[in-house]
């Protein structure tokens, strides 16, 4: 991805990516019921590399899959490329876990710029203390083949709710998880910049004790003119 989106989506707000996908009649992005493992206080930033779980079968799934080095969610982790996130369809199944702290421990060192499952992670509370950003939906110590066979790798899936495209640009904060469509995550990023600067502004006019009437959203032209003067005393 370009780098000066990726700079710029680091920061803002998932909240606040929102507003800008909605301005444009995006309103399904944000993935539903994930949240992170860990708050970061930084934001997770990468195109989506996917990974396809289906229901598991029971003659198909024995432990033993693990030795085949073929094995789809072993060669997600060992394929996903530097700079991306990880981004599974666990069928919004925690019930058995998507990953473990191995596997994220594994991705991790391998450049990989975050996680992300519908489902949950076993070893929560290590993955928790790991450097990468991880979101899930909950806890689960069951290994992923008890419910899951992992099918797919890098194809279009659902992952809490939101279609996921191989590309889409992921960005994840101390909040949630949202996906821009890459085609789109430029000007997304530069507009919700340009949000961001204005919505600190609001914040500290608001804690001197300024209304928000004319303020948020700005119909008040007063107030456009002490931003621009807030803007340019802040280097903003």
């Amino acid at each position: 991805m370009n780098p000066a989106t990726r700079d710029k989506l680091m920061g803002v707000s998932v909240a606040t990516l929102c507003s800008a996908l909605y301005k444009r009649g995006l309103r399904n992005q944000t993935i539903q019921d994930v949240r992170p493992v860990a708050a970061k206080g930084r934001n997770m930033v990468g195109p989506a590399f996917t990974l396809r779980y289906m229901p598991a079968r029971e003659d198909r799934n024995p432990m033993t899959v693990f030795r085949n080095a073929d094995h789809p969610q072993r060669v997600a982790i060992e394929t996903c490329p530097e700079g991306a996130v990880l981004v599974m369809d666990s069928r919004k199944d925690a019930r058995a876990a998507s990953a473990g702290d191995i596997l994220v421990t594994r991705l991790m060192m391998r450049g990989g710029a975050g996680i992300v499952t519908d489902g949950g992670f076993r070893d929560a509370m290590v993955i928790a203390g790991l450097e990468i950003p991880a979101y899930h939906s909950r806890p689960s110590s069951p290994t992923n083949l008890t419910l899951h066979e992992a099918i797919d790798i890098n194809v279009p899936i659902g992952c809490g709710d939101v279609p996921v495209f191989p590309g889409d640009i992921v960005v994840g904060d101390d909040d949630s998880v949202i996906v821009i469509p890459a085609e789109i995550a430029d000007e997304i990023a530069d507009e919700a910049v340009e949000m961001t600067a204005y919505e600190d502004f609001v914040v500290e006019r608001v804690k001197a004790g300024a209304t928000i009437i004319g303020l948020y959203p700005a119909t008040d032209e007063s107030n456009l003119a002490l931003f621009a003067e807030w803007r340019k005393a802040n280097g903003r």
